[in-house]
């Protein structure tokens, strides 16, 4: 039997600050005592991310917690401004998402390329 190929991209660099970094390891770590499959791969991008200090100006372009990121999908759904919270503080606001969420953990630590703010949308 013949085996597929697959082409696999290359994941992108990804950087969190010194101050969230032990918050978001200890997050991960206590959901992936609980089996959750969502700090497994929270924990997965904190183990490939590079730590910066928070007063470097290089920290400014990535998303980080509290930041307002405008995304979208591959699937045609339209672009979404969402702020990037903690677990704790997304209750039911559909403007926030949990960075315990899969798309608040592909969020994180990304270089914006559409838009990244630290303060609200409509400012």
């Amino acid at each position: 039997m013949k085996q597929k190929e697959c082409a696999v991209l290359p994941l992108p660099k990804i950087a969190l600050t010194s101050s969230d970094y032990p918050r978001l390891e200890q997050l991960a770590r206590l959901a992936v005592q609980k089996g959750d499959l969502d700090g497994i791969f929270l924990m997965g991008e904190i183990n490939r991310a590079d730590i910066v200090a928070d007063e470097t100006d290089n920290v400014r372009p990535f998303v980080t917690i509290g930041s307002w990121v405008t995304h979208c999908t591959n699937w045609g759904v339209p672009r979404r401004t969402v702020q990037l919270v903690w677990p704790e503080e997304c209750w039911s606001d559909p403007a926030c998402i949990s960075v315990l969420t899969p798309l608040g953990t592909a969020l994180i630590g990304l270089r914006s390329a559409i838009r990244c703010r630290t303060s609200s949308p409509d400012v």
